[in-house]
């Protein structure tokens, strides 16, 4: 049994293998967090309107009725491959099948029933799983529960549960990434920590730290062996270990920010691409449509060696409390990457074991020379 919950996210994809999310500048510790509705910048999502809505569910028509919503609807939920099942306890007192309204979209669900003349929310969620084909829908009554089988637009794809959080995303999100790592790069060393920490927990994968790497081997601090060599000494000792992580299969690895790390310098990602790339930005945008434009802007600076990064979290201010926020929102832009091309994990290692040449993400045959080729002085390299 586990208990409904209502988020909703923000997604755009710039590209195929570009992805962006932003968060609201501010959070309140009095109230649940949310994100802004889906937005497509490459393709349009169909949506259902209310007039096919009606085939599919009986009418209630509630507006003139007095309304009730609950939080804590129990439910139970199970994955049969093409369709998902989710049951619901209608609780005591006659209902009919006229009392039941069901609102399915691609992405998100609503489902309310009328008792005793006040309509009452079951469920609520803007952010199912994944898509689905809400046409097909399907709901009973199964004596004093609702049964609702919802058919999956992706048959193949396991959902672990109805509604997509935190929970749901780390379970699930392993299928996808096949034992890719992910690197984090960003202008933050600190906000790169504590977001590589949260997703290795959530994933169950190993929590590396370039700037606790690069700090052992030196035996001293990152800030004297800045002052003492410079930044370009350190971002190029980063380098060193990034190539010897690039065969480390489920890590997460947090990568030094600012101009002392290497995924700032566009020369510098042979590889970091060896993973799945995660820019945490910090924006100055005031709105979620002004970080969108952002981080469309961000991705098309070649100057920036950050710009090559796979996906952009665009944050609003940092606050750690928040730091679990952050990494879903990761989970959930990586998902959407990934199920937009299920060959990028294959691709990855296909990368690693030809050995990183830099020929990302147009992989030369096997034998192909970097430093022979046209390309070699490409930011990629």
């Amino acid at each position: 049994m586990a208990s409904s919950s209502s988020v909703a996210l923000s997604f755009l994809y710039q590209n195929p293998i570009k992805a962006s999310l932003s968060i609201p500048k501010t959070f309140s510790p009095y109230s649940k967090l949310t994100f802004p509705s889906i937005a497509s910048f490459y393709s349009a999502i169909p949506r259902l309107d209310y007039s096919n809505f009606k085939k599919i569910n009986p009418c209630l028509h509630c507006s003139n009725l007095p309304t009730a919503s609950t939080n804590n609807t129990q439910y139970e939920f199970s994955d049969g491959s093409s369709e998902v099942e989710l049951r619901l306890e209608l609780g005591q007192g006659d209902v009919t099948p006229k009392d039941i309204y069901v609102d399915a979209n691609e992405s998100s669900l609503a489902i309310r029933v009328k008792q005793s003349g006040i309509v009452r929310t079951l469920m609520e969620t803007s952010t199912l799983y994944e898509k689905i084909k809400p046409a097909e829908t399907i709901w009973y009554i199964d004596e004093d529960q609702l049964v609702i089988s919802l058919k999956k637009q992706n048959s193949e794809l396991k959902w672990p549960d109805i509604v997509e959080s935190w929970e749901s995303l780390s379970a699930g999100i392993t299928q996808l990434l096949r034992g890719t790592s992910i690197y984090l790069v960003g202008e933050s060393t600190e906000i790169n920590q504590r977001i590589a920490r949260e997703l290795a927990v959530g994933l169950g994968y190993t929590p590396l730290c370039t700037k606790e790497l690069l700090e052992a081997y030196a035996k001293q601090s990152m800030e004297s062996w800045v002052n003492e060599e410079g930044s370009d000494a350190v971002a190029e000792a980063e380098r060193a270990i990034l190539e010897s992580l690039s065969s480390q299969a489920r890590a997460v690895i947090a990568t030094l920010g600012g101009k002392k790390g290497a995924a700032g310098r566009v020369n510098q990602w042979r590889h970091l691409f060896a993973g799945f790339t995660v820019w945490l930005s910090l924006s100055q945008a005031t709105d979620e449509e002004s970080a969108k434009e952002e981080a469309k802007r961000n991705m098309q600076d070649s100057g920036r060696g950050y710009s090559n990064a796979e996906v952009v979290v665009k944050l609003g201010g940092w606050d750690p409390n928040y730091s679990k926020a952050v990494a879903q929102a990761v989970l959930s832009a990586l998902k959407r990457l990934i199920l937009a091309d299920k060959d990028l994990p294959g691709k990855k290692s296909l990368y690693i074991r030809l050995g990183c040449r830099g020929d990302w993400p147009d992989i030369k045959p096997p034998g192909w020379d970097p430093s022979t080729s046209l390309d070699a002085s490409s930011p990629r390299s």
